[in-house]
Formats: structure tokens, C-alpha cells, sequence
């Protein structure tokens, strides 16, 4: 097993995660899945309630979450010790000279693989038999930059000698070729030939869907090394390394203390360590080995084992309040920032309550600054080809479109978490339902319902009236991403750092009624930690950037085609007026995939209708 880079914890949740391709200096690999996990060197996260809501999706058998495998001090000097890390391999397995365009597998023994221990971004595959190398030096070999994909989450290679050969017998054996014309890079420039048979045939066939009825999905699934033999969608042939190949479906929870006294708040920090001592005489043992767990000793200097036992056996039996954690993620949140004064403090979690932004106090309650946050995430699965993993449909159980993560049913999920700060807005209620009383905003309500269902419907989701959040949603969304593109502006954290959590309810629902945002850094590094954030909260500067924020508003560099947009009655998107110019925001910092999303509910625009909610 060789190294070949490395990646933050974070990015195999979001941008690397299993399943999905990493483009490595020289190849292109592919992440397995948790069946070929060393999870020997994974450090364990504990969030209760985050572990409840993937039971709820997943299965009861989950009972734990992962960080990746992290080298032990020391790994790195000691040439014996074993490779520590996140397993790939490589994929596509067709591979191409990059001197005299020769086309094979990996398998075939045309190309071979070539290791540099000292430098592991210098592995690489090469070309030893290739009759254009001059100098003795083989030219390097690398990744065929064309796959097969389809919605059901399946990935398979090109089927090079069937699609050259046209479905008729392929030679046997074949030697095929790829070229390149020209240096647009363009699929009709790109031509695929048999040199045993003569045959060829240009790229852009793949990708002509009026040229046939398209390719059969083999029903391959290469992270898990499984073949499933009914699938019956058609795959779509697609570039190595486009944003549709992988779409990420994940689930992600607040650490909210439950403790208040001293002893349960460090039994609650410490419970990775002590939730498997299964009696008194092995916590007598933990605390022994002072080596091993130094970290312990300190905290736990000032009680006795007794007391520290009673605590552990008080958490096992579900929490200080005798309850079992909650699989609504949301509602224990919403409870917490809407009374701070009642919330429990640890080193994780931090809150302060502050007058409402200066100018705003008629349409928010107090704001409330959330010194310290800690974020869990968990990866549940994810698909291909089209994304259906905004945060509610992550939690629906219908939904089976989710490619899994290992053969069987899985005991463990890989997970991240960042620390960092925020800010959490609450509208007022009454203004709120004032609001939504209007004609023009019932009306722009049932046109967001309308798009809602064709959207769903268009990709085959049913029922296609399920999940719809209504239009309170669109406009706590719409001032999250007009509050998070000001706030960078000023704070100087990048845009992909600051994230949104969106509390919104109806009265009648579960928890209901909630009208809240929160936006936090979600940063992995330091830089969530250095106050910015926290400081743009205090009433004056808030109520500052909250007017700057929605006169940016009033005018997109798109206008009027952004003013005049409607949620799209053809399925094709759930947005209003907007677009990247006035209100998307990063792909890892929107809770809803950029939809439902309308800047005229905020401010008055060109084609306003009288949906303002600040007038």
C-alpha cells in the first residue's frame, strides 16, 4: 500500500468522500469504501444526537462515528511502520500514453506502475514498451479522462471496445489508440481507433444523445467492488473529474450540552474515553494508567471514583434529565438559542444574549452571540449524475436513491468536526405571520409550491408535494445569504467559511413555530476561532451591516433578467430573483443547494410585487 497525498477530514466528507475520484498529480484514484477502512488508527467522535438521527435513516446497528485514520506520531520517521490512511485505488482502470496514444487497462501489463517512496506524489504508471520514447526514458501513462454514470449512483469504465466496434463482435485482442486533433480539447477533436480492424470513431457520439438510446448500466459499483445486475437506467457517458459525478449526502449536528454541573460536563467532554468502562474496578484501572491517558487525570483530580462512576452510570442511562437523545436534530437547538440563559456552558459550546441589531428591533428578537460551537458531520451516502441532498431530504426514509457506503449494513460512519462561532437571528413571530397574510406573498407562496413539486416530479421523487418548507423558509434563506455575503466583506473570512443552519417551522409542527438563522464559521482550520464573527453581532455594528446588506439587494448586476425571475414552473430550479451575482453562496456553506431563494421577499426590487418583508 503506497501514500499518495493527503486530505483534511472535512474534504472526505464534502468534496473526497467514498465513491467519489481524486485527481492525484499523476493518475486518477478512486476512494473505497468502509469495508477497506483501517479503523485501527480512526479516532471516535461522540454526538448522541447526531448518532440518533442517522439510526433513524440508517439502521440501529450504527453506532458509532469516525474521524479518517490519522498517522500516530513517530509513523512518519519509521520506514517499517504501515500505511495509515484512507484506501484508493486506481480509476479509471484505461489508461493512455501520453507520448504514442496507446489505449489499455491497467490489468493488461502495457503499462507499469512506478513507486518513489522518498515522494508519493511521484507514483505514477508509465509506457515501458512505447516505440516513440527517445533518451530510454518511458513516457508516462495517465487516466482516460472518460466514464459511465447513471442516477442509481453506479460508475463503470468507458466501454471503449464495444463503443469503437459499434455493439458488433470486438476484435480479439485489440489494440486501440486515442487521439487528440487540434487543442480545443473538444469531444468531436478526440477519436478512439482500432489499429487491428481499422475501426474508429470520434468522441462526441458518446455524448450525442440523438445518436442511439444510450449505453446499458452494467450496474458496477467499484468503491465497493460489487456488480449489481438490475439496474435499469441508462448510464450517461461523463468527464473525469465533472462536478456530477459525486454528490455528497450528509447529516451534521450542533454539540448542545446537557450537563450542568462540573463533574457531568467533563463525564459529557471525556465520554469517547469512558462510555466502554463497564464497572468501577476498570475505572480504578483508567485512572491508573497515567501514561496512557494523562489527559484524564487533571480533569478528574477533585472527585473520587465513586462519584465519577455515578456520573458515567447517569449518562448511560440517557442524560442528566433521564432523557434519550433526540433524532430531530434541529429542535434541541432551536430550544437553546431561543433561552441562552437556561443553555449549560462547556468548552464547546458558549452563548450571550445581546439587544437586537439597532434600527431592526421591530422584526427581531434579541440576538444572541454564540462564543464557542462545535460541529459533528457525518457522511450517510451519496449520488450520481443529480444531488437530492439539501438537509430535509437527508433525513427522508423514502427516499432510496442513496448509494451505500459499504456491502453491508454499515456499524460506523466516517465523520468531521469544526469548531468556531456564530451569530443567531430570531424574527418575531408576529410580524412573521403578518407577513405571510399578504396577498402578493400567498401568491409568490404558491408559485415556490408550484416549482417545489415540478422540481420533484421532473426527478422522479414522489410524493411531489413532500418536503416543501413554505415561504417562510424562502425568506430566512434569502437573508442568510444576503447577511453571510455582507459579513465576509467586513470580517475577512472567506465566503466558504462562514455557514448557514436554518430553524424554520409553521405553528402546528413538531417543535413549531421557528423563524431562525445562524450563521457560523465552518472553517476546519483557526480561522473559525478568532472572534470576527461574534464581533459583527454587537447591535450597532449588526444593525449596520444589516442595511448595507439589504440595499445590495435592491440592485443586481443582473438586473432586470434577476429582478424579473420566477420560480420555475418547469422543474428546472425552486429560486426566485436571484442568481451568483446577489445571492448563491458556496456550495459548502448553503443548507439548501442554492434553492428557495427570492431576493424580492426582502426588498423592494424592479418588478417587486409587494413581498418586501422590510419595507
Amino acid at each position: 500500500m503506497n501514500e499518495l497525498g493527503e486530505l483534511r477530514p472535512s474534504q472526505l466528507i464534502f468534496t473526497f468522500g467514498i465513491g467519489s475520484l481524486v485527481d492525484l498529480p499523476n493518475m486518477s484514484a478512486l476512494v473505497m469504501g468502509l469495508d477497506d477502512w483501517d479503523t485501527r488508527y480512526c479516532k471516535e467522535i461522540e454526538e448522541d444526537r447526531l448518532v440518533a438521527a442517522v439510526q433513524k435513516r440508517l439502521g440501529p446497528q450504527i453506532a458509532k462515528l469516525y474521524l479518517p485514520p490519522i498517522k500516530l506520531d513517530g509513523m512518519d520517521k519509521d520506514p517499517a511502520a504501515p500505511a495509515v490512511g484512507v484506501p484508493v485505488v486506481p480509476f479509471p482502470r484505461w489508461l493512455r500514453c501520453s507520448l504514442c496514444d496507446t489505449l489499455a487497462t491497467v490489468e493488461s501489463g502495457v503499462f507499469k506502475l512506478v513507486q518513489d517512496m522518498y515522494r508519493p506524489d511521484k507514483t505514477e504508471y508509465v509506457h515501458q514498451g512505447c516505440l516513440k520514447s527517445q533518451g530510454g526514458k518511458s513516457p508516462s501513462a495517465i487516466s482516460v479522462r472518460f466514464l459511465l454514470a447513471c442516477r442509481e449512483g453506479h460508475l463503470t469504465d468507458f466501454p471503449w471496445l464495444d463503443f469503437v466496434h459499434k455493439g458488433n463482435v470486438p476484435c480479439k485482442p485489440a489494440t486501440l489508440s486515442l487521439r487528440e486533433f487540434g487543442a480545443s480539447g473538444d469531444a468531436s477533436d478526440i477519436v478512439v481507433k482500432c489499429h487491428t480492424c481499422g475501426t474508429e470513431r470520434r468522441m462526441a457520439d458518446a455524448f450525442d444523445t440523438g445518436a442511439g438510446e444510450g449505453f446499458k448500466c452494467h450496474g458496477h459499483h467499484p468503491h465497493l467492488r460489487l456488480i449489481e445486475h438490475d439496474c435499469k437506467e441508462t448510464a450517461k457517458a461523463i468527464l473525469l473529474g465533472a462536478s456530477n459525478s459525486w454528490f455528497p449526502t450528509a447529516l451534521s449536528a450542533l454539540s448542545i450540552p446537557r450537563a450542568v454541573d462540573k463533574l457531568s460536563k467533563v463525564v459529557e467532554e471525556q465520554w469517547a474515553e469512558l462510555k466502554d468502562t463497564e464497572d468501577i474496578d476498570e475505572l480504578r484501572l483508567l485512572r491508573k494508567k497515567q501514561q496512557k491517558f494523562q489527559s484524564l487525570i487533571p480533569l478528574f483530580a477533585e472527585f473520587s471514583d465513586e462519584e465519577i462512576w455515578a456520573a458515567i452510570e447517569i449518562k448511560k442511562a440517557g442524560g442528566v434529565h433521564g432523557k434519550v437523545p433526540a433524532e430531530d436534530l434541529k429542535l434541541p437547538e432551536w430550544e437553546v438559542f431561543s433561552n441562552p440563559e437556561s443553555a449549560a456552558e462547556n468548552r464547546d459550546f458558549k452563548l450571550k444574549r445581546v439587544a437586537p441589531p439597532k434600527g431592526f428591533e421591530a422584526f427581531f428578537e434579541d440576538t444572541v452571540l454564540v462564543e464557542r460551537i462545535r460541529e459533528v458531520r457525518a457522511l450517510l451516502g451519496f449520488t450520481r449524475i443529480e444531488s437530492n441532498a439539501d438537509f430535509a431530504e437527508a433525513t427522508i426514509l423514502k427516499d432510496g436513491r442513496l448509494t451505500e457506503l459499504c456491502r453491508e449494513s454499515p456499524t460506523w460512519l466516517p465523520a468531521s468536526e469544526v469548531r468556531g462561532e456564530g451569530i443567531f437571528l430570531r424574527i418575531r413571530e408576529e410580524a412573521l405571520l403578518a407577513w405571510q397574510d399578504k396577498p402578493e406573498v400567498q401568491q409568490l407562496h404558491q408559485e415556490f409550491f408550484d416549482a417545489h413539486k415540478a422540481w420533484r416530479k421532473l426527478r422522479k421523487l414522489e410524493p411531489v408535494q413532500e418536503g416543501f418548507p413554505g415561504i417562510r423558509l424562502v425568506l430566512l434563506h434569502s437573508l442568510a445569504h444576503a447577511l453571510m455575503r455582507q459579513i465576509v466583506l467586513d470580517c475577512g473570512y472567506t465566503a466558504a467559511s462562514v455557514r448557514e443552519r436554518l430553524y424554520s417551522r409553521q405553528l402546528g409542527e413538531d417543535g413549531g413555530p421557528m423563524a431562525g438563522i445562524l450563521l457560523y464559521t465552518a472553517a476546519p482550520d483557526s480561522e473559525g476561532t478568532l472572534g470576527g464573527l461574534v464581533e459583527l453581532g454587537e447591535p450597532l455594528t449588526l444593525g449596520r451591516h444589516m442595511e448595507q446588506a439589504l440595499e445590495a439587494m435592491r440592485l443586481c448586476a443582473s438586473d432586470p433578467l434577476c429582478a424579473e425571475h420566477r420560480p420555475d414552473a418547469l422543474g428546472r430550479g425552486i429560486q426566485g430573483a436571484c442568481c451568483h451575482a446577489c445571492q448563491f453562496a458556496p456550495e459548502t456553506s448553503c443548507e439548501r443547494g442554492n434553492r428557495y431563494l427570492d431576493r424580492s421577499v426582502l426588498v423592494n426590487t424592479f418588478s417587486a410585487r409587494g413581498t418586501a418583508f422590510f419595507d
